[in-house]
């Protein structure tokens, strides 16, 4: 059985269909790829997963069991919870505090030693050193593994991770991506990512899901992807399929 799944995950905004029939499956430990052009239904997609949008259509499953009528909030305490592109941290709480309302909505409900739990996730972030600072004396890197320390917070069972590598130099993106692997690999925690980054995702990805104009166009290894004509033609370029590595390998990049 699928740690998570979604089975014909739709949602229209009137005639526009954003995310249309979408069917996918996360396994316990899988690192899965989103990718696809701009209004491809990734972030719409992401806010369906985790409860912000309710679908038109279709169902979301953790577990086996259906979470579609769940709140956002719910989601979070069952082991879904996502970042944000735009990272919005409570500018007037430090670091530390930050994480701490955070980890008020963690799985199982208010954790016993929280103060001690948010130690141990800043420190895993690399925000230790800076707990009693405000988020403005973050850089954009730092700001971004705030969202991260506050997602993991709660203890996630799921971790959707949406573009947390865009807009990073180099070194950060190779950073974050050894971040997101220890975080799987020492946890056990599932990932979902969405990123315009293609060595990031390419190299940190178990499987890679293609969607564009709200549909999945083609899944498989990051190898397949590369090289699927379809791929090519919708996002990739005619570069990457003469290369067989993606167009995009230049901001950001994990090894």
């Amino acid at each position: 059985m699928a740690l998570l799944e979604t089975r014909g995950l739709t949602r229209r905004f009137g005639g526009l269909v954003a995310v249309d029939s979408i069917s996918l499956s996360l396994g316990s430990g899988e690192i899965l790829g989103l990718i696809g052009p701009n209004g491809a239904g990734k972030t719409t997609l992401f806010a369906l997963i985790a409860g912000s949008l309710r679908p038109t259509a279709g169902d979301v499953l953790l577990d086996g069991a259906s979470v579609s009528r769940l709140p956002a909030h719910r989601r979070v305490r069952a082991g879904i919870v996502r970042t944000h592109q735009i990272v919005r941290p409570f500018a007037n709480l430090t670091i530390f505090e930050n994480v701490l309302v955070a980890a008020s909505h963690a799985r199982g409900g208010v954790i016993g030693h929280a103060r001690e739990h948010v130690a141990e996730v800043l420190e895993l972030v690399g925000l230790g050193d800076r707990v009693a600072q405000y988020p403005s004396a973050l850089t954009l890197a730092g700001r971004k593994r705030l969202e991260l320390a506050r997602a993991l917070a709660t203890r996630p069972r799921v971790l959707m991770l949406d573009e947390v590598v865009a807009g990073l130099n180099p070194a950060e993106g190779r950073a974050f991506a050894a971040l997101i692997r220890r975080i799987r690999d020492e946890r056990g925690v599932s990932v979902v990512m969405t990123e315009h980054v293609m060595p990031a995702v390419m190299s940190l990805s178990d499987r890679v899901i293609v969607l564009e104009y709200g549909k999945q166009i083609a899944e498989g290894t990051p190898r397949e992807i590369v090289a699927d004509p379809r791929v090519i033609a919708a996002y990739l370029g005619s570069e990457a399929g003469q290369t067989g590595e993606p167009s995009e390998a230049g901001e950001g990049a994990a090894p």
